[in-house]
Order: C-alpha cells, then structure tokens, then sequence
C-alpha cells in the first residue's frame, strides 16, 4: 500500500493547505485524514490484513497529530513594530549618530554608503523587519530622517548589559549600556504620544499606543559582557563568576518592559566568541586551546556557559511573567554551524575577516575595517573589503557578512534552533 498511502498523504495535505484559513493545517488533519485513508479498509479483504491496516492507520493518526506544534494551531502573528535592544550586531545606527559614521566599505553591497552598520550589507535585525513585512529600523539616536512609526533601535555598537566603569575612548564600551537603553524606551512610550497627539507628520513618524502590545521585542546583548572580562585578563571562572549578574540585570531588563506593556519578546543568546578573529587575535590561548576549526575551547566555554544560564532565567520569565510569549532562539548553534560547515554550505575562510589589515585574521585592532591614514600626505583606506566579500562569513572581524547574516536568519526563522521550537510569525503565541 506503498504508493497509495502517499498518494493520500500528499491529496490530504493539498486539501488541508489549500483551505483558505492559517490554521487549517491544524483544523483538519484527524477528521480528514481518516476520510482520507478510509479507502484503505476497502481495499483489504483479507481479515487478517485488515486487522494490521486498522492498527497501522491507528499509529498513523496518532504520530501525524504530534507532527503539527501546538502553537502553529493559531494564525500567525501581527507584529505592527518592533523594538531592539542590543550591541553592534543589530545596531542600525545608534553609535554611528553618536559618535560618527561607521566608515565605507561599511555598507557597500546592499546601501551602497554608510548605514550605521558594521556589516557590508544587512543585519539580522534588518531581515527580521523585512520577515514581518515592515521598514528597517532607525536607530532611536538618529534624529536625521527617521520614522519610528513601526518601532525604535536602541542598540549602539560596543553597548554592554552591565554599566561600563570605562570610556568608549579607553575600552571601547558604548556608554549606552542597556540599562541607558531602557531609559530611552521608557521616555519613548511617554513622549511619543504626547507628540503624536499634535497630528500633522507626527502621526505618521510616531507609532500608535496600542502598537506597544503588540510589538514584536528583540534583545541581542551580552557579547561585549564576556568580552570585557578577555579585557581585564580575567580566567574562564571568573568571568563566569559575574555571568549571574550580567542575566540578573537582563532579566530585569525584560520584566521592566513587560511592566510597561510588552508581551512578545525574541531572544538571542550569544554567539561562539572563541570563533571570532578578534578574539582570536586580541586573546591568544595555547594551540592545546585550539580546536580541529581554529576556533579558541576556552572562549566558546564562557560563551556556552552564560547561554545555558541564559536559557534557565527564560523557562523562570516564561513563569513569572504568565502573560508573555518569550522565545529563546539559539544564535550560537546556528553561527557555529555555518563557522564550522562553512566549506559545504559555500563560505571560505571563516576565521578570517573580510574587512581588515593584515595578521593571521587580517584583524588589527589599531586598523579596523575603513580606517584612513595619511600616506605621503594623500589619504588612503589601509582595511580595505576583500573581493569576494559574497562567499565570506565574517566582515570585519568582530561582525558577520550580510550573506552570513541573510544565512544566520534563514535557519532562525525556520524555527528549528528556538525554544519553542516555532518561526518567528508565530512568536506571539504561548
């Protein structure tokens, strides 16, 4: 009964697919299904035979019901805005508005010129919008041409979940850590309204009040966490010594913009960090330390360890927070796929950065993708874009391609690397 089993298969999800309804996947499939293969028990005559075909589609329907996830019974979600939280891997222009423009080739093969970000192309962030059908994000800093009537960016690049001891001139660390970032949402909520109630342009650059429900809520922080530990040469234990207090302040992070109405919130974890060329470069580790990829164990260990606590603090949200919808999505699993795949899934080079100068990495921290330096009194770019920046993972030894990242997004979106394990059209469901 091979080919006809398959043949009613296949006939039973066209029907159900074609039903104009986006839960009619879930609707239909016991009922019809046994409508379906009903034909099946008229085709045996022999008793015996019937007997194991009645047993079989028994089995049949009741492993077909756990093959539809519980969450993709409801139609998909309406996301009208999203609100970011973040460091440079989803910051759109926070620094840049700051502290001047991420320089060119930042931006070269999708804006074609500086966009506030530190990527050849478009983010993750940036493909999440485009996923739910709205405008990129502006950054919330950036007061030139921005509409936030579908959302706000606050994430800057360099920004940390705990508040920097140090300036961005002497460690690099973003002054708008996340606890400054929540004060910027805070004062949004208020004052958009206020100026939205004016009417006139503000009504159409400033989001609607119910649009703060509904959002979809994104939080990609805490790398430059662990990154400051590397910095003051603290060992693996003790950086993960002050990892509680680094999810101690996100969590509070994500309760506060609960309290102020949020209820969808999107988690990434934190990438593989020991895979980084500019952590391989800065903080060299014994080649004992090196893995058969190149990429530093010691380093992908704090990485590791602060997701595992990460994703323990979401399961106690989901609780405490009854109604939200909180999806753990599992960046590191995807970027270590796509760093160590990189060959079969057509990348090249991975540990080494596109947009740099010179070194094992083409990392260096004093010439850093776009830097100009006078030469014989004539201007000139020292890191420089590689040629086939398409087929490259990381950009600028810190951050991804736009390729990888469009790659990255693709296998976040599928589902199969969150918890729950859902796309992101269903994340408002719980």
């Amino acid at each position: 009964y091979g080919h006809l089993i398959y043949s009613l298969w296949v006939d039973y999800f066209t029907s159900c697919l074609c039903v104009p309804s986006a839960s009619s996947l879930c609707s239909c499939p016991v009922p019809l299904l046994i409508i379906y293969l009903a034909p099946l028990f008229n085709e045996t005559k022999n008793r015996k035979h019937k007997m194991q075909t009645q047993l079989f589609l028994i089995t049949f329907v009741v492993l077909a019901s756990f093959l539809v996830h519980p969450r993709l019974c409801s139609p998909t979600c309406s996301f009208p805005a999203i609100f970011n939280f973040g460091d440079s891997n989803s910051d759109t222009g926070g620094l840049s508005a700051a502290f001047g423009q991420a320089p060119y080739p930042n931006g070269q093969t999708y804006f074609h010129s500086p966009s506030g970000r530190f990527s050849d192309g478009r983010l993750i962030v940036d493909f999440i919008a485009e996923e739910l059908g709205l405008p990129y994000l502006n950054a919330f800093l950036d007061s030139i041409g921005s509409n936030f009537s579908h959302g706000a960016n606050f994430a800057t690049a360099g920004s940390t979940v705990r508040p920097p001891n140090t300036t961005i001139s002497q460690s690099g660390a973003s002054p708008i850590s996340l606890d400054v970032q929540l004060v910027q949402f805070s004062d949004f909520v208020t004052r958009s309204q206020l100026i939205r109630n004016r009417g006139g342009v503000f009504g159409h650059l400033l989001p609607r009040k119910e649009y703060f429900s509904q959002a979809l809520y994104t939080f990609d922080i805490g790398q430059n966490d662990l990154t400051t530990g590397l910095k003051l040469n603290m060992t693996t234990d003790q950086i993960k010594a002050y990892i509680p207090d680094v999810l101690d302040q996100l969590s509070n992070a994500i309760r506060k913009v609960y309290k102020s109405g949020g209820r969808r919130f999107w988690i990434h974890n934190t990438a593989p960090i020991g895979c980084l060329p500019y952590v391989l470069d800065r903080w060299s580790v014994p080649a004992s330390q090196i893995d058969k990829h190149g990429c530093a164990i010691p380093r992908n260990e704090i990485a590791r360890y602060y997701n595992s606590e990460l994703k323990k603090r979401v399961v106690g949200l989901r609780k405490e927070l009854s109604k939200a919808s909180i999806t753990y999505v599992d960046v590191y699993s995807i970027k270590l796929t796509l760093i160590t795949q990189a060959k079969k899934l057509g990348f090249k080079d991975p540990l080494v950065a596109c947009c740099g100068h010179g070194g094992k990495y083409n990392f260096n921290k004093l010439i850093k993708c776009g830097v100009k330096y006078m030469v014989k009194g004539k201007e000139t770019v020292l890191a420089k874009s590689c040629d086939d920046v398409a087929v490259r993972i990381n950009w600028d030894g810190v951050h991804f391609t736009g390729t990888a990242n469009r790659w990255i997004f693709q296998q976040i979106n599928s589902g199969v690397f969150s918890d729950p394990s859902i796309p992101l059209k269903f994340a408002c469901t719980r």
